[in-house]
């Protein structure tokens, strides 16, 4: 009888251990992006993504960031990737940052459009808010297909107060030579803050908001 006693002792012992820890999980804020977030050419802890979560910690929020970012990654490949890393980290934001190897390689932009309709629509599913990072083509790609590629992006809120755009964040870099590696296409360290600086309101927003 005490034998028993004990197991039931230790078994509720356990299940307290793993509530405890279920409760205090942090909740995820996923990053889904490209090379522009997952760090092309720079050393470890120099990509703004692993700036966001030094500027979260210091200010008191408990969230932890995955970077889930490929380089080389295009909206077709996002489609494809998205639905585990949901189930896997069932994030609470989720900030796409995805289009730019699509423009560069001139997508259709039906299927652009498709492809970031899909993912949001993944992620807004999957109950977390999503912040959408848009992306600019220069002019030379021709000025209806960049106002197009734009407009893919514009339009992806509608009506959904879960789906937020933030500012373009290579705007205050993608003129500046100094800010960017020899490629002239990816941004140094020194733009990382920068990029950071210009979307960290739209984050705070969703951090901040009661879904």
């Amino acid at each position: 009888m005490r034998m028993a006693f004990g197991i039931v002792l230790v078994l509720w012992g356990w299940l307290a251990s793993e509530n405890s820890t279920l409760a205090v999980a942090p909740p995820v804020v996923l990053v889904f992006g490209d090379s522009l977030s997952a760090g092309y050419g720079l050393r470890a802890g120099e990509a703004w993504p692993v700036l966001l979560q030094a500027r979260l910690a210091s200010l008191g929020y408990a969230q932890r960031i995955v970077n889930a970012s490929v380089s080389g990654e295009t909206t077709a490949g996002g489609v494809a990737r998205l639905p585990a890393l949901l189930q896997e980290h069932q994030p609470s934001v989720v900030v796409l940052e995805l289009g730019a190897n699509d423009g560069l390689r001139g997508l259709p932009l039906q299927a652009l459009r498709a492809n970031l309709r899909t993912l949001v629509d993944a992620i807004r599913r999957a109950g977390a808010l999503a912040v959408v990072l848009p992306m600019q083509l220069p002019p030379n790609y021709g000025p209806a297909y960049a106002k197009g590629f734009g407009r893919a992006f514009s339009d992806l809120p509608g009506q959904d107060p879960g789906v937020s755009l933030a500012p373009f964040f290579l705007q205050d870099v993608a003129l500046e030579r100094a800010l960017l590696q020899a490629d002239g296409l990816h941004p140094t360290a020194l733009a990382q803050p920068v990029m950071l600086e210009a979307i960290w309101p739209a984050i705070v927003a969703a951090l901040n908001s009661p879904k």
